[in-house]
């Protein structure tokens, strides 16, 4: 495990990206933290890493918003996920096997669920834009301090 501490949605998204830019699929990037702690921020960064323009929102009422680019990202919300039949009907292990990157927020619903080359990020706030991120998984990412 390592910690990345950001000062800023920008650091927050500056990092992300550089996260994805080493992101190969299939793998899941699980969040774990309460609301408001930069989860889309985070995830904002991880599709400028993967090429993906646009604009990327939170998939709270959608469930999963999709976005293409040289590897596609999957942006789930796991808030209301319950059961192993919520899990399924969000084509979450459908989407796992196309090869893409699934961004999963409220990841503390479906952690029995997560594949083991899961990356965990779990965060935590600092201040008021400070957060501390704590990353488990597979990746080098601890090079790209901001």
């Amino acid at each position: 495990m390592f910690t990345v501490e950001t000062h800023s949605v920008e650091e927050t998204i500056a990092f992300a990206e550089k996260m994805g830019k080493l992101l190969k699929g299939p793998v899941v990037v699980a969040f774990f933290g309460g609301l408001g702690m930069g989860k889309t921020a985070f995830t904002k960064g991880l599709a400028k890493g993967l090429g993906i323009s646009g604009d990327v929102t939170s998939p709270t009422f959608a469930l999963v918003n999709e976005y293409r680019g040289k590897t596609n990202l999957y942006h789930f919300d796991m808030y209301r996920v319950e059961t192993w039949d919520d899990l399924y009907s969000s084509g979450f292990f459908d989407y796992y096997e196309t090869g893409g990157i699934l961004a999963c927020e409220w990841s503390e619903n479906i952690e029995n669920a997560l594949p083991s080359n899961t990356i965990r990020i779990t965060i935590k706030r600092g201040g008021e834009n400070h957060r501390i991120f704590e990353i488990e998984g597979e990746g080098d990412y601890e090079n790209f301090v901001c």
